[in-house]
């Protein structure tokens, strides 16, 4: 944590000036611009998510904003006596520190300004510091430290350096809050944190009074937290009022806006220069007014920042195996006397994609061994498919050798990528992951971290695998990214076992879940796990029927999972013949409507349609937009009956 106050000469009139503003700043590593006469204003109270591409500079912006960079050129202004705390991706201790002290650096002025007062300062400096003390409420500030330690379940007595990723980043952030600053900001606040820990945090930052600048690839959680995004791109910041939601929906006409744009005047510069070479008859009459709107037209196309490209990303699902992956049977394993997994019975099929939920610590990465052959339980049984061609995802980047070149990390000691029938150049391969052929030679180390992310999963993909196991494969990766990896992986025909606190991302990518469940406020028990069917907003609900419920906790098939080797699942109430006809009909109507509505976007997406068929163009915006409500409608409706066929009778 760094806490900062105001920069030299840079103060306003407090009632003049946001908290904090930035206004034509400029910043570039060699010839790349990150900032490019860029500005940003901060109100009191409000929760800024900063978004944009790995590389676009987010995390520099962050330290501007926090005093621990400078600026090329352009003002950074506060507010006067401004109090800012900055939170880093991977907080920094000094060795030896118990959790008490690391927390209590948060209010080292005020520590340092009693400990003055307590030793009998000189008497004319008791006045001055008994005002600071009040202001900087310096004479309570260990019940303030124990407060915010009960507050985010620390033990005050144990040693930073023992404690795992999550723990440390709790403590960083006790660090922040117990300062009580006027701007929090904080840096990939959710890494390292599971689910749980992610939920508590979001609760704490949406009831948290002062301002905050928050850098995440979150999106349920910049959703829920931010009242305001900020996108950095191509050296600008861009500002969206309200949540992750309604930013999506205005940057995606905004780029449509600029394609069109960009599309135009690539045309009319293409009419230019086809006129500027025509023969001799045409020059003799050239006007030379046109000739320098051409070359205006050349400067103007040359200046232009187009849209960053995107990755294109294919998967190899090699041979096809059996259609049983693994079944397991009464599964247990156990660690001298800590129990990890208890009485687990459930078939993964192919083509499955299965999430694990559970804190850390719980066992998902043994339970994920179990299956796949690694480790053999101490009771139960396991018996696994043929054909497995298993392929990892390693959370820890273990795997990369950080001096070797990105070129040999991907295909060592060739030039070329064999998947999926097909054979790319390396370069080319790398290119589609968006790396420039002249950083094909450069060693693993000079990647950030989200690009080494990047090239694990340009490793990955290029191996031939039909069961891929991703352990937290969302870290660092940009928005874009994280779309373009869920539409793959929902089209990958292999099987997919993820391990991700990102709860959009399971949501969308995985079909059953399976939760460990052994906490007892739910009626859990040691090793407990459950597997249900759909993601993580479905197990969501249900373990909150679990809460309300304690009851019903020894009941699972009648919270919707599938019974793991208990009593027979509890009968259910039928639909009628009509609603029974329209769950079978409401999926190929919704596959026909999205079908409808993709043809729709391409036809709009045409540079010239607008200018050719504006009265066509409207009809079809209205028709677009009449789909979506048809969309929202019907899977709201699907899910509903849905729900039906798995209620118990009343």
């Amino acid at each position: 944590m760094v806490c900062g106050g105001q920069d030299d000469g840079t103060a306003g009139d407090n009632a003049f000036m946001a908290l904090m503003s930035l206004s034509n700043a400029h910043l570039a590593y060699g010839h790349v611009p990150l900032l490019d006469g860029a500005a940003l204003a901060l109100e009191g109270g409000e929760r800024v998510g900063l978004i944009g591409r790995n590389g676009a500079g987010k995390s520099s912006l962050l330290k501007i904003l926090a005093g621990l960079e400078k600026l090329d050129d352009g003002l950074l202004q506060l507010q006067t006596g401004l109090r800012r705390v900055y939170v880093a991706q991977e907080p920094a201790f000094e060795p030896g520190l118990r959790v008490f002290d690391a927390v209590a650096e948060g209010v080292a002025e005020a520590r340092a300004l009693r400990a003055r007062y307590e030793a009998h300062a000189a008497d004319d400096d008791l006045d001055a510091l008994q005002t600071r003390l009040e202001a900087l409420d310096g004479w309570t500030w260990e019940q303030r430290v124990e407060q915010t330690l009960q507050r985010l379940h620390l033990d005050p007595g144990a040693a930073v350096e023992s404690l795992s990723g999550g723990t440390r980043k709790r403590v960083a952030l006790a660090q922040a809050l117990v300062a009580a600053p006027d701007v929090l900001l904080l840096d990939e606040p959710t890494n390292h944190l599971d689910i749980d820990a992610i939920e508590w945090l979001q609760t704490l930052l949406v009831e948290w009074r002062g301002a905050l600048v928050l850098v995440s690839h979150d999106r349920a959680f910049i959703d829920a937290v931010a009242t305001r995004i900020v996108e950095l791109d191509r050296g600008l910041l861009r500002s969206y009022p309200g949540n992750f939601a309604a930013f999506e929906a205005a940057k995606a006409r905004e780029l449509d806006a600029e394609a069109q744009a960009a599309a135009r005047a690539d045309k009319l510069l293409a009419q230019e220069e086809v006129w500027v070479r025509k023969g001799v008859e045409a020059r003799r009459t050239r006007s030379v007014g046109r000739v320098a709107r051409l070359v205006a037209l050349r400067a103007q196309r040359a200046a232009r920042r187009e849209q960053l490209g995107q990755v294109r990303l294919e998967l190899d699902a090699g041979l096809p195996p059996g259609k049983i992956v693994a079944e397991l049977q009464g599964v247990g394993m156990r660690y001298g006397d800590k129990v990890l997994i208890d009485g687990f019975s459930a078939t993964i099929l192919r083509g499955d994609k299965v999430g694990l939920i559970g804190p850390n610590g719980a066992g998902k990465t043994t339970l994920l061994k179990l299956i796949l052959g690694e480790l053999e339980p101490t009771s139960g049984a396991v018996r696994r498919g043929t054909r497995l061609q298993v392929a990892y995802f390693d959370q820890m980047r273990a795997g990369l050798d950080l001096e070797a070149t990105l070129a040999d990390t991907i295909s060592p000691g060739s030039e070329w990528v064999e998947f999926a029938g097909q054979r790319k150049h390396v370069m080319s391969y790398l290119g589609d992951f968006l790396f420039a052929p002249q950083r094909a030679n450069s060693p693993v180390r000079t990647l950030s971290g989200g690009e080494r992310n990047r090239l694990l999963l340009a490793r990955l993909f290029a191996l031939p695998a039909n069961v891929l196991v991703l352990d937290e494969p969302t870290n660092d990766l940009d928005i874009e990214t994280l779309d373009l990896l869920e539409e793959l992986l929902q089209g990958y025909a292999g099987t997919v076992f993820l391990v991700s606190h990102d709860r959009r991302f399971l949501d969308n990518v995985v079909t059953s879940t399976m939760a460990w469940e052994g906490d007892p406020v739910f009626g859990g028990r040691p090793g407990l796990w459950r597997e249900y069917e759909g993601g993580y907003e479905d197990w969501r609900r249900q373990r909150e029927r679990m809460r309300v419920a304690p009851a019903a906790a020894s009941a699972p098939s009648s919270l919707g999972a599938r019974p793991l080797g208990g009593a027979p699942p509890a009968p259910v109430r039928k639909l009628s013949y009509r609603e029974a006809r329209e769950l079978e009909e409401l999926p190929a109507r919704i596959e026909a409507l999205e079908a409808e509505q993709k043809t729709i976007a391409d036809r709009l997406a045409s540079a010239d349609f607008y200018a050719s068929e504006p009265q066509r163009a409207a009809e079809l915006n209205a028709r677009f937009a009449q789909i979506e409500q048809e969309l929202m409608d019907g899977l709201e409706r699907w899910e509903a009956l849905a729900a039906r066929t798995t209620q118990p009778t009343a």
